[in-house]
């Protein structure tokens, strides 16, 4: 299990690195798939270049992002070809919906099992959290994003608190449950 959730991507030279170290082999043979579904608003679709611009910096190439916008569902074997999922910000609601309206949730929790490795922004991390309905399940707490302060780096203890705090510059690690959920950044 390799996730990364956060408010705003890799703002800083710590989480792209983490995020690199994650990933675990030369970016520049790294395949991702881009979801934008969650952006259907003016704010969160002016936001897009810049998530796509955190997978080019850290040395993905153009032709190896596939952009996937949930019309449809995605097999797990075809998913599992990815090496990172990067599902961007916007509005939570719609992006979970057509998340479970395509079946994809299934998907995508096999291949986090898989050890797939998943980059949450904003609403593309809240859907992990127990913000709403029918989400994904993978933290039980609720995480808000974009706040003024966050948690303090570093191990959270289990059971988690009822609600996480990221900011812009620190994000939530969850490798496995045995070792307990992290978080990086200030």
């Amino acid at each position: 299990m390799r996730v990364l959730l956060t408010s705003a991507g890799f703002e800083t030279e710590e989480l792209k690195e983490y995020f690199v170290n994650l990933a675990g082999r030369d970016l520049s043979l790294v395949k991702a798939l881009f979801i934008p579904t969650a952006a259907i608003d003016a704010d969160a679709i002016a936001v897009l270049p810049k998530c796509m611009n955190d997978l080019l910096k850290c040395g993905i190439s153009n032709e190896n992002i596939d952009v996937y916008d949930l019309h449809a569902g995605m097999e797990f074997e075809k998913l599992k070809q990815y090496d990172v999922v990067y599902l961007c910000g916007g509005n939570t609601r719609y992006l979970l919906e057509r998340i479970n309206d395509t079946g994809f949730h299934q998907s995508l929790k096999e291949y986090i099992d898989d050890n797939g490795l998943v980059v949450g922004v904003s609403a593309g991390s809240i859907i992990f959290a127990n913000n709403l309905e029918n989400n994904l399940g993978l933290i039980d707490t609720k995480l808000d994003v974009h706040c003024m302060t966050g948690e303090r780096r570093g191990k959270l203890t289990v059971p988690l608190k009822s609600n996480i705090k990221l900011t812009n510059t620190c994000a939530l690690v969850i490798r496995n449950f045995s070792d307990g959920l992290e978080i990086i950044g200030e």
